[in-house]
């Protein structure tokens, strides 16, 4: 044996079981990343069947903002509270969000048609798909990137906040694009924030490892989401 490497009782070493552990914890991101977009996906085709459940959201300002509100509320607890909390609960609380979510997408379904939100989504999950693996292999740190990406999304809804009262088609295209570029690129940078952080704590399967698993996945749901969105009103096909 190696002098130099520890082993455990079995004989093997430990590097063996935090390599595992991290392969596990990866998996589990994109696990619950894609249960995270399933349960979106569901609410939001059921609600935009029904007449009654759009009337009652999308006619009622309240109960949108509510809507809007109760996912900011939960994103911003579950970062602030991830270490206190249950594993449990931040289950649950993820996959409220994903619903919250889905509800609010609902609109999608009557401003596109469906085989555009397909191709948008097919779109979206390969370009997702190919940023991500830059993320997770490349060797250059990303940091940098990150935080100018960062800086850029702040302006970027800025900037949307003024086109609601501007109302101009132009800038919302080339906010549009803009929200691509920066997503796909913020992709690459949680992907590669995230194996990092899995790589420096994940040595163990545990509630706490996996509350930092799900952390990353709500990242990376929301960066899959912002993707789709803006990729949607550039390519998507509207309803006559």
């Amino acid at each position: 044996m190696n002098d130099n490497m520890i082993y455990n009782e079995y004989g093997q070493p430990i590097t063996f079981f935090k390599t595992q552990a991290f392969s596990k914890l990866m998996t589990n991101v994109y696990l619950w990343m894609t249960m995270g977009l399933a349960m979106t996906g569901l609410a939001a085709m059921y609600v935009a069947k029904s007449h009654q459940l759009m009337q009652m959201i999308f006619g009622n300002s309240i109960v949108m903002w509510g809507l809007i509100l109760a996912q900011l509320a939960i994103v911003f607890y579950m970062n602030a509270r991830i270490h206190r909390i249950s594993f449990m609960s931040a289950g649950l609380m993820f996959a409220l969000f994903s619903v919250l979510n889905g509800i609010n997408m609902a609109a999608i379904f009557v401003i596109y048609t469906m085989q555009s939100i397909a191709q948008v989504f097919f779109i979206t999950a390969g370009t997702f798909a190919g940023m991500s693996l830059v993320g997770f292999f490349i060797k250059k740190d990303l940091s940098t990137m990150g935080r100018t990406l960062m800086m850029l999304l702040i302006g970027l809804i800025i900037a949307t906040v003024v086109n609601l009262f501007v109302q101009s088609n132009g800038l919302m295209m080339i906010l549009s694009y803009v929200g691509v570029a920066i997503f796909v690129g913020l992709t690459a940078y949680d992907t590669q924030k995230i194996k990092n952080m899995l790589m420096m704590y994940g040595d163990d399967v545990n509630d706490s490892t996996n509350k930092l698993a799900l952390l990353g996945s709500l990242t990376l749901y929301l960066d899959f989401i912002n993707l789709f969105l803006y990729l949607l009103r550039i390519f998507g096909s509207r309803r006559d």
